[in-house]
């Protein structure tokens, strides 16, 4: 397959980037943020004209853009789910182009402008902290952070994970040649007992980052009491990391602290990095979650086994996990934006290898244990 000029990558790409842009400013809530979205749709759409006329320079034939699947499947996600799902996708998009164009012959100023997107994202997402220029930290001084794209992606590979550890244990027994219904208790047994374990462990972690968390308030609140020209100083230090000159910022950081909710909460989200409505979220729902997701991915390999029994049934439960693992594989391109084929054979590749050494280890532990 014969590769695609830069040039006419580059227009593509930044068509695709504009149209998610454009979706991200419809849907957003946040007037800021809807406008800084806007202005680098304009900003990638502009790009993308850019490069159609180099295009059309060198008399290259440019083919009609049209969104990719995973384009389409983007816009899908901001519109029905809010754009902190997709933003850790755009994120690392940007990042991607911005090290592409350092490359390309004849970007120019364009170079400039999608490190600036880059760096943007970057803030949203809330992945780095520091300063901004004024007008741009007034338009996205409520940043929002990515946990929606966060746990998108660990839905995925929490799916994975039951789909893959629950194939090689069933493998596993299958292979140890055992009587009757052995594998489809041993499977049951291990869905559950994974998910189970998989809940435990969320709940435990998320928990014990929302203790940490509140310790650490608590820790800031005392502060604020005991020494508060101390934290008049932070508060100022922090205006002027965003860009605001000292004096202003000075003045900022009194008037705030003469309402000592609103010092803790901004000493809270830029000093510890932590949003005090929200602590990381509810343990129980992401306990719950991750117990059905994994219990998801898990169920696949063990289903053959309730209707069908001996080879028959580990044919099946491997044709089922093999169709999983594709449709998984797929999905991760949306995080990756690898291609879809050699995404999704690799998942298969990597899950079915794994099946077929625990199905070889049962195999001679079986025998052994016949022959013994």
């Amino acid at each position: 397959m014969k590769k695609q000029d830069p040039i006419l990558v580059s227009y593509l790409e930044e068509r695709s980037s504009a149209l998610l842009y454009q979706t991200m400013s419809e849907v957003e809530k946040d007037p800021r943020l809807a406008e800084v979205y806007k202005r680098i749709s304009v900003t990638e759409a502009g790009h993308a004209e850019t490069w159609l006329a180099k295009a059309k320079e060198q008399g290259l034939e440019v083919p009609e853009w049209r969104p990719t699947w995973r384009i389409r499947t983007l816009v899908y996600m901001a519109k029905h789910f809010g754009p902190s799902v997709i933003l850790p996708t755009i994120q690392g998009m940007e990042q991607t182009s911005t090290s592409g164009y350092t490359q390309m012959p004849g970007a120019g100023g364009m170079v400039g402008q999608e490190q600036s997107h880059a760096r943007l994202m970057d803030i949203i997402t809330g992945s780095v902290r520091g300063g901004l220029e004024g007008s741009v930290l007034a338009q996205i001084e409520g940043r929002h952070r990515s946990g929606g794209g966060n746990a998108l992606r660990a839905a995925v590979l929490g799916a994975n994970d039951g789909l893959v550890s629950n194939l090689s244990l069933v493998m596993g027994v299958a292979g140890a040649a055992l009587a009757g219904r052995s594998v489809l208790i041993a499977g049951i047994s291990g869905l559950l007992a994974g998910a189970i374990s998989m809940a435990l462990g969320e709940w435990l972690s998320v928990t014990s980052s929302r203790e940490l968390y509140q310790n650490q308030i608590a820790t800031e609140a005392t502060e604020i009491e005991e020494n508060p020209e101390e934290e008049v100083d932070e508060l100022s230090l922090i205006f002027q990391s965003r860009g605001i000159k000292p004096e202003v910022a000075q003045t900022l950081a009194s008037q705030m602290m003469t309402d000592k909710e609103s010092a803790l909460d901004t000493l809270s989200r830029e000093e510890l990095g932590v949003n005090p409505k929200d602590l990381g979220g509810s343990a129980w729902e992401a306990a719950i979650t991750s117990f059905f997701l994994f219990a998801l991915g898990a169920i696949l390999p063990v289903a053959p086994f309730i209707f069908w029994q001996g080879m028959t049934a580990v044919y099946i439960s491997v044709a089922f996990s093999t169709v999983g693992l594709f449709v998984l594989g797929i999905a991760i391109t949306l995080f990756t934006g690898r291609g879809v084929l050699f995404s999704g054979l690799r998942m298969v590749l990597f899950g079915l290898v794994a099946a077929a050494i625990t199905f070889g280890i049962g195999h001679l532990i079986g025998g052994g244990i016949s022959g013994g």
